[in-house]
């Protein structure tokens, strides 16, 4: 039986870095169970040389197509066979359009940490109808509660189209800045075009719609991908974009701060009250089979609430096993957890 070990990405994040392996171990699973062809066992945590490894056994070796699954793992930075005690490196490819500074240069306080937003994403993926075939096939990504965009950047090293919606207007301009500058310095073949944002002679925010393309062949051939960041309230996302029109919906709920939405009675506060009213509305625009990712805190909304309002919306919890061992702390206040759902088909 082959056996494999993974060896952890470092991360900056002391407290994200210590929380890691664990999630890595779930994450792991959960592509074992959901994308994998090869059998997935024995997941656990190994110290070879003095350095921690999470290994895992495979009834099979792993073909190809595993590995390209495998190479998009959020916190992996090397694979290896383990043969008679010695390590044999494996070759990883991982699915990444643009250079990894398109997720690192910004930094403000507050940001989701990066390899996080690709554990929530790469989870979301795999709930869908068909978990295999995303390496090789665009999808359409909504982040509601977009902040400055980490999801989005994540969406666009993937190959993906992406569409933001967030009420803060100084997120917005920090976020349309720093894509413009970036795509600018790197040289990437784009147009984008920003302005007022009107459905039915009503105002609702500002807009910035990017089309870009990494390969100006593909440019010049209209092979391109979108970005579209929409500064209006999250419960205006059905008024903005067709039902039934998105693959995934992944966003980083508000953790109990200021946030979300201004309609009705002023600014939602109550995370819990945001994603009652919010989550119908996004699940209008996701397509059959497509699934929906949150993470938030814990201290302020149960996991069983959210649970709740994600059924009560149709939609089909995964649960049990590794999503259930998904929460981890980020400070004092705040330990995170993560749920996904599908859309039947």
């Amino acid at each position: 039986m082959p056996e494999y070990a993974i060896l952890v990405l470092p991360s900056a994040n002391r407290v994200y870095a210590a929380s890691s392996p664990a999630l890595l171990r779930a994450e792991l699973a959960v592509f074992g169970a959901a994308g994998l062809r090869a059998t997935v066992s024995d997941i656990g945590e190994a110290e070879l040389g003095g350095v921690s490894y999470v290994r895992f056994s495979c009834a099979e070796p792993l073909d190809e197509a595993d590995l390209t699954l495998l190479s998009n793992l959020s916190s992996l930075y090397a694979l290896f066979e383990l043969r008679d005690g010695l390590l044999a490196p494996v070759p990883v490819r991982p699915l990444a359009e643009t250079d990894s500074d398109l997720l690192t240069i910004q930094k403000y306080p507050g940001k989701t940490n990066e390899q996080f937003t690709k554990l929530l994403l790469n989870l979301t993926l795999l709930a869908t109808s068909a978990p295999g075939d995303w390496p090789g096939r665009p999808q359409h990504l909504l982040d509601p509660l977009c902040g400055r965009g980490t999801t989005l950047n994540q969406a666009m090293m993937y190959g993906f189209d992406a569409t933001g919606l967030d009420v803060d207007s100084r997120d917005f301009e920090a976020y349309e800045q720093f894509l413009k500058t970036w795509l600018r310095t790197k040289r990437v073949k784009h147009t984008a075009d920003s302005g007022q944002l009107r459905r039915n002679k009503v105002r609702l925010g500002r807009r910035l719609d990017v089309e870009y393309a990494f390969d100006k062949d593909d440019y010049k051939a209209g092979r391109t991908r979108r970005v579209s960041y929409f500064n209006a309230d999250t419960l205006t996302t059905d008024e903005l974009l067709r039902p039934a029109s998105v693959d995934l919906v992944v966003t980083d709920a508000p953790y109990g701060v200021q946030h979300g939405s201004h309609r009705d009675a002023g600014l939602a506060r109550s995370p819990r009250d945001l994603l009652a009213a919010a989550v119908p509305v996004w699940t209008r625009v996701l397509r059959p089979g497509g699934a929906m990712g949150i993470s938030w805190n814990t201290h302020v909304l149960p996991r069983e609430e959210l649970t709740a309002i994600l059924t009560h919306a149709g939609l089909q919890v995964r649960e049990g096993g590794p999503y259930e061992e998904l929460a981890h702390r980020v400070d004092q206040a705040i330990v995170r957890d993560l749920v996904v759902a599908a859309k039947p088909a």
